[in-house]
């Protein structure tokens, strides 16, 4: 996938925000919470880093897909070990599921006041 095509999946999912921060990196958030990060420090470390539940985490590194993502590892994050490493169609149901994470961890109130309730 794309830089661009990765932003534009992000960015149509409900209620992101879009910040860059740490050397050019474009942090996708939902909430005040990040789900995804691409381009500038994920890029030059490897490749697309983002949330996922703890058995994808477990599979996409055992298969060599993806690495335990620095800094962020203990909160079952990883980095794809290129921005090709998943075809398009899977990458963008792992960023809708990073996305739903993050949402089912906000509180009811910050749901609601996003519209996600």
């Amino acid at each position: 996938m794309t830089p661009r095509s990765f932003e534009t999946r992000c960015l149509r999912l409900p209620a992101v925000t879009k910040v860059v921060q740490w050397e050019g990196t474009s942090v996708f958030k939902v909430g005040g919470k990040m789900f995804a990060l691409g381009g500038g420090f994920a890029a030059r470390s490897g490749g697309y880093m983002f949330k996922v539940s703890n058995m994808a985490y477990a599979m996409l590194i055992e298969h060599g897909i993806a690495r335990p993502a620095p800094y962020h590892a203990r909160a079952k994050w990883v980095q794809l070990t290129g921005n090709d490493a998943l075809p398009d169609p899977e990458l963008a149901a792992y960023l809708e599921q990073a996305h739903a994470l993050i949402v089912a961890k906000l509180s009811k109130k910050a749901r609601k006041q996003l519209g996600l309730a």
